[in-house]
Formats: structure tokens, C-alpha cells, sequence
């Protein structure tokens, strides 16, 4: 019954997404930074953490999740460190993440040959 919850919450997000790029002129990137901005305002105000310890996966996979996790991070080290914790924190809550997506990627290219559009 979780993955029925985590599959839902994420598919809510994703659709949320999809209107808000249908019916309005904002380009990808720009809905990613909203994403990213919005999980780091929600994780700042306490309301990420509890949202996400209900809905699982559904929650921590979008973008708002990664936004989430970069606060965080800079909130810990902050908490440690004091104020050069701005700049460490959120690289390291989330190098992992950084790190796999950059080395798969490149796995996937030397699989899938990429080629420039035109």
C-alpha cells in the first residue's frame, strides 16, 4: 500500500507540473528551479519533512525533493560550521545524488550515442 501512496503523490506532482507547463510560458528549466525553490521553502517552514515521511518515495524523488534535501544540508551544516555551512552544506547533502546522475549519464551516452539536435 506504500507504493500505491508514493506512486500517487508523485504522479499528483508530476501532473501538477505538466498543467502548469501546458498553461503557462515558462520553460522547463525555469518549472525546475520553482520545483527545487519550492521543496527548500517547504523543508525551511517544517512542513517537507512530515509530507514526506507519509508519502514516502512519492515525495523525496521530484525536484522537491532534491530542494528539501540542499537545505537541509546547508541548515546542518550552518548549525556546525556557522556561516561558511552556506556554501558546504548543500554539495554535501547532496553530492551522492549529483554524483550518480553525472556518471550514469555518461554510462548512458557511451551506450546511446547522443547526438546534437539541429
Amino acid at each position: 500500500m506504500d507504493y500505491l501512496k508514493a506512486f500517487l503523490i508523485g504522479g499528483a506532482i508530476c501532473a501538477a507540473v505538466q498543467i502548469l507547463m501546458d498553461n503557462t510560458k515558462l520553460m522547463p528549466g525555469r518549472i525546475m528551479v520553482i520545483l527545487v525553490c519550492t521543496g527548500a521553502l517547504l523543508g525551511a517552514l517544517g512542513i517537507y519533512k512530515p509530507f514526506s515521511e507519509w508519502a514516502g518515495a512519492g515525495a523525496n524523488v521530484p525536484l522537491c525533493g532534491f530542494g528539501n534535501a540542499l537545505y537541509q544540508g546547508m541548515k546542518k551544516a550552518i548549525d556546525e560550521e556557522g556561516f561558511i555551512g552556506i556554501f558546504k552544506g548543500g554539495f554535501t547533502a547532496s553530492a551522492v545524488g549529483i554524483s550518480g546522475a553525472l556518471i550514469f549519464s555518461y554510462i548512458a551516452s557511451w551506450i546511446f550515442n547522443p547526438k546534437m539536435k539541429s
